[in-house]
């Protein structure tokens, strides 16, 4: 389960922007804030099962997005090579520091 929260939470960072406000709204309380479904849907005030609903379909639509984009299997072969260049490169060297200014714009 923290896999998927880990996986929907990246994709969601990539792609929200492709989202509907009422789209971001739901899997920001339910991902982000760590709502429950039945608080969603008092705040909300609509059903658990809507709002169920509306989480299920974003999450879908993010793995699609994924599936034709491919921005976070991106970044994350970014990620691995940093890391294998940041073992590789000597302490203090200029490599090191152009690796850490790399990895915090990600």
């Amino acid at each position: 389960m923290l896999e998927k929260t880990t996986r929907i939470n990246y994709l969601f960072d990539f792609y929200q922007e492709l989202l509907t406000p009422k789209q971001r709204n739901y899997m920001e309380m339910y991902y982000l804030e760590d709502y429950s479904l039945g608080e969603i849907s008092e705040l909300l005030e609509v059903s658990r099962q809507a709002v169920y609903d509306n989480i299920r379909r974003t999450e879908t639509m993010l793995e699609s997005y994924e599936s034709k984009l491919k921005l976070y299997a991106k970044f994350q072969k970014r990620q691995g090579i940093l890391v294998k260049m940041d073992k590789e490169s000597p302490p203090d060297s200029v490599f090191r520091t152009l690796i850490n200014q790399l990895k915090e714009l990600d």
